[in-house]
């Protein structure tokens, strides 16, 4: 396993990690579907995955309906100190009209609600869930701020929140002299490339992580679905759900798993491990969630961190999965040279 550096903190996480969202939920109308594994089931892939050398686990509080954070918990045990663990807070976890946001009230409360979830006296790292229309983003980043001075919290962190957001609670609190988010997680495929626009610049610039989510489009990368709808895997999560939780352009999308094919070929080793390398070879992703419910999954993602893409490999992924080139990033590539005068180039 390979590590990278997590944001400007120093600390090294695992460049593949866990994703805790299939834990728990047999019986939910809306986690249900996406693993209800069990604590055994649980036990398993997390100890493959520590002996693997992952550090990184992820979770949240929405997971269904807090199992996954406590199966989780009880799954690392001992390993407590070996692990970077991360979980977020922002949706509903309650029926009442404050369980859910980004308030003091809520974060002080559900801050609290995950520590005694995962069994352990501080989170590693707290991420906001979503953006937050209604709270004021200076109270949000306070209530964080205290959670660090607390000690209940080591760093800070977003996720599914626009560029400009980011910059925002980024500048806003380092005019308080405030914690600042070290890491923004964000969805990003080979069928899903728009944080390409400004998410991935604006973490480039800003020293950010990008921790990335739905690596695989809910299993569509894996090169288990064709044209018309036909699976080999009824199992998969995409078959399981029924729709695409991240939408994207089918009919491109399968001209990509051709590619993806057609590499994975090449070095013999299945379409996911080339999808997930791809993402690793991104130099501003600093890891990748995967969120297996069986053994043999997990082993080939955790597989990716040891497979180099040839410049080949990646010219093809990169022409077949190219978005178009938003606005204002065109005219400004276009533009940028002109300030060079003619007399000063080499």
């Amino acid at each position: 396993m390979k590590y990278r550096l997590l944001g400007r903190t120093g600390v090294w996480v695992s460049e593949i990690s866990l994703g805790a969202m299939t834990f728990g939920g047999k019986d939910h109308p809306v986690y249900g579907p996406h693993g209800a594994l069990g604590q055994s089931e649980v036990d398993r892939l997390v100890g493959t995955a520590l002996d693997a050398g992952i550090n990184f686990f992820d979770t949240a509080d929405v997971y269904a309906d807090g199992e996954s954070e406590e199966l989780l918990g009880r799954a690392i045990g001992d390993r407590r100190q070996d692990v970077v663990l991360a979980t977020k807070l922002y949706a509903p976890v309650g029926p009442g009209p404050n369980d859910q946001g980004l308030t003091r009230r809520h974060v002080m409360r559900a801050l609290e609600d995950s520590l005694r979830r995962l069994g352990t006296d501080y989170i590693d790292l707290y991420q906001i869930h979503n953006w937050d229309q209604l709270t004021p983003l200076e109270e949000t980043l306070g209530a964080l701020d205290d959670a660090v001075r607390m000690g209940k919290v080591r760093y800070i962190g977003c996720s599914n929140l626009a560029a400009w957001q980011v910059s925002k609670a980024l500048g806003l609190s380092a005019l308080h002299g405030r914690s600042q988010f070290v890491a923004n997680q964000i969805t990003y495929s080979l069928v899903s490339r728009d944080a390409e626009r400004d998410l991935v610049p604006m973490a480039e610039d800003a020293g950010l992580s990008l921790t990335v989510w739905q690596p695989l489009a809910g299993g569509f990368l894996t090169g288990k679905f064709e044209r018309g709808g036909v699976t080999t895997e009824e199992d998969s999560r995409r078959a399981r759900n029924g729709f695409d939780f991240v939408p994207f352009d089918e009919e491109k999308g399968f001209d990509v798993v051709d590619v993806l094919r057609a590499v994975a070929s090449r070095h013999e080793v299945s379409p996911a491990r080339v999808a997930l390398a791809w993402l690793l070879s991104r130099t501003a992703v600093t890891s990748v969630i995967v969120g297996a419910r069986k053994l043999d999954q997990l082993q080939d993602n955790i597989a990716a961190s040891g497979l180099a893409l040839t410049e080949k490999d990646l010219a093809e992924l990169d022409e077949v999965s190219a978005p178009p080139v938003a606005y204002p990033n065109w005219i400004q590539a276009g533009f940028s040279p002109i300030r060079i005068p003619a007399a000063n180039q080499v």
